[in-house]
């Protein structure tokens, strides 16, 4: 049986593991944005916008129905002089102290044609509605591409700091190595010293890696609404990247994606209606109303059989104003000048976007020759090294040799692991700029 006071020994010695493996996190790429996605402030700060935009609406559907209103008035009059005399010396009449009398009246008015203006300011509502739910799309777009970049920054740093890590133990070996032959003496002690600042070296550029994970990997906590303190594993992110298309189908993907190319569809829709709503100006107005109307003089809330009125008008109201026609024509013309500004202001866009989509292309090109480039360069760093070692080993190269040799392939093991990065943030940033990060 275990003694009580190992078993505590082992209970404790499980726990910072425990608690460690709580504040890990392991994710892919796709996972690191999903969870994004559904904890980020800015797209909730981004559907309240679209919210806002449907209660708009809502309003305007409003105020395409009936209007009624109601009131009841009630008048007390004290009367001091009780005797008037009409002019002229007639008779008199003669007027009680005070007087009381109720007044109600009721109505309902609904506008049957204002000349389409009601129905332009729906529309127009609907489409400022569209709007928002684009920004809301290009936001998800932009938080999605902020994921990736940051989780690519960690992915930078995590595979630097694994080459690094294999420096290090090859410098340890090559150190063991020195010390052997220095004791033999093959090699002076200067060569010993040298491969031990080599190792001090690479140790402060350690140190400095590790630095920059932590504060990417809270920046990417932050991202994710993951607690300040989870360290996030991550993946290959380039594994599963579909292979690049044509210059001119990424073009063809960006106007038909792009939300501010949509945006500024929408928004010259909304101008047409807004010149149709000026235009309905001059159109004249009609409307039906009915009002009820309710008189007692008697004083009494209550009044007595037929001392009171209830009459009921029913009528209809047409409206023309008629100076419209002539100083309606100068606003016409500024909204279709502004509707102009959009059309033109879309071929400017449109511009960029093709420029911008090409700049993007260009550096996925680029980026993904650089891995070729590098994979070339790390075989031939790798014989070099290797040819190097033999011959310190044989002491025929000096320390410093060994160490450059040794130096460049760890260089190039770190070059390429950065370049397939940028080549995967490349292609990323590609799709990003058709408006659709994920295909």
């Amino acid at each position: 049986m275990i003694p009580k006071s190992i078993r505590l020994m082992l209970v404790a010695s499980l726990v910072p593991a425990a608690l460690f493996a709580q504040s890990t996190k392991e994710l892919n790429i796709n996972q690191a944005i999903e969870l994004g996605l559904a904890n980020s402030k800015n797209l909730k700060l981004s559907q309240n916008k679209i919210d806002q935009a449907i209660a708009r609406l809502d309003i305007v559907k409003d105020n395409a129905l009936p209007t009624a209103n109601a009131s009841f008035l009630y008048n007390h009059a004290e009367i001091p002089t009780s005797t008037f005399t009409l002019p002229g010396g007639g008779s008199s009449l003669e007027l009680p102290k005070r007087a009381d009398a109720f007044v109600g009246t009721a109505a309902v008015q609904e506008l049957v044609y204002g000349g389409g203006k009601l129905k332009y300011a729906k529309e127009s509502t609907k489409l400022l509605a569209d709007v928002a739910r684009l920004d809301a799309d290009k936001s998800k777009e932009e938080v999605t591409y902020a994921i990736i970049n940051t989780y690519y920054a960690l992915y930078k740093v995590a595979q630097s700091k694994k080459v690094v890590d294999q420096n290090l133990e090859s410098i340890a070996a090559q150190i063991k190595q020195a010390q052997r032959f220095f004791e033999q003496g093959i090699v002076t002690k200067n060569d010993v010293l040298r491969f031990q600042l080599q190792q001090a070296n690479v140790t402060l550029t350690q140190l400095d890696i590790e630095s920059n994970r932590k504060i990417i990997n809270y920046n990417l906590d932050i991202l994710l609404g993951l607690p300040e303190d989870t360290e996030v594993k991550i993946t290959d992110p380039n594994v599963g990247l579909k292979s690049p298309s044509s210059l001119n189908e990424y073009i063809g993907l960006a106007m038909a994606n792009r939300q501010e190319l949509k945006q500024l569809d929408v928004q010259n829709k909304v101008a047409g209606f807004n010149i149709k709503t000026i235009k309905a100006n001059t159109l004249p107005t009609v409307g039906v109303g009915a009002n009820l109307y309710y008189i007692n003089p008697s004083g009494n809330f209550i009044p007595p059989t037929n001392q009171y009125l209830m009459p009921v008008t029913l009528g209809a109201t047409v409206s023309w104003n008629i100076a419209s026609l002539w100083s309606n024509r100068n606003k016409v013309s500024e909204a279709k000048i502004q509707q102009s500004e959009i059309t033109i202001q879309k071929d400017i866009l449109s511009d960029n976007v093709k420029t911008d989509i090409n700049k993007n292309f260009q550096g996925y090109q680029v980026a993904m020759n650089k891995i070729q480039v590098l994979e070339t360069s790390i075989a031939q760093a790798t014989e070099n090294d290797k040819l190097l070692a033999s011959k310190y080993k044989n002491n025929v190269a000096s320390v410093t040799d060994r160490i450059d040799a040794e130096t460049l392939l760890y260089q190039a093991k770190i070059n390429l692991e950065l370049a397939k990065a940028d080549a995967g943030l490349a292609y990323y940033t590609l799709l990003k700029s058709t408006g659709k990060i994920t295909q």
